[in-house]
């Protein structure tokens, strides 16, 4: 008899444990539900707009950059961030682009000058670059072509 008294009590404390983990579970399933619909709120801000970078001193190196955004509900709407313009980039078409250049074409001799093309290869902070750019620079030391074959100076006395 005393027994089943403990078999009841001992089933009875682990129906109440199971109810106890059920009420748990439900009560944080529930709490998940409601954070969706918390989230759901949309912000009237706007997505940042940048500036290109403006180095602190010289060319390049470290700087920063303006941002804006609208919306009336926003609690920032500008702000200003570090950033960095390589100092081996071509400035010449944005700081911010860097661009794969091919060989030096053949020397232009109406111009002295000879061309390259290069292609865009990777652009900062949503920078505004062109996709292909050309360059041109002086040709340097133009050679001229040597004389064929030899030449003897012949002194003839008659």
């Amino acid at each position: 008899m005393q027994q089943q008294q403990q078999q009841r009590r001992m089933f009875t404390a682990a129906l109440l444990v199971l109810v106890f983990i059920l009420a748990a579970v439900s009560t944080t399933e529930a709490g998940k539900k409601e954070k969706p619909e918390k989230k759901a709120k949309k912000s009237d801000c706007g997505e940042w707009q940048w500036s290109v970078c403006v180095p602190t001193s010289g060319d390049c190196g470290l700087g920063t950059r303006e941002g804006t955004r609208t919306g009336a509900e926003c609690k920032q709407t500008t702000k200003t961030q570090k950033c960095k313009i390589p100092c081996n980039w071509k400035k010449q078409f944005g700081a911010e682009c860097k661009y794969q250049f091919q060989a030096w074409g053949e020397c232009d001799l109406n111009t002295a000058l000879k061309t390259r093309t290069g292609n865009l290869k990777r652009a900062l902070h949503n920078a505004d670059c062109q996709k292909t750019v050309t360059i041109s620079k002086p040709c340097g030391k133009l050679t001229k072509p040597k004389p064929q074959g030899k030449f003897y100076l012949v002194k003839v006395t008659c």
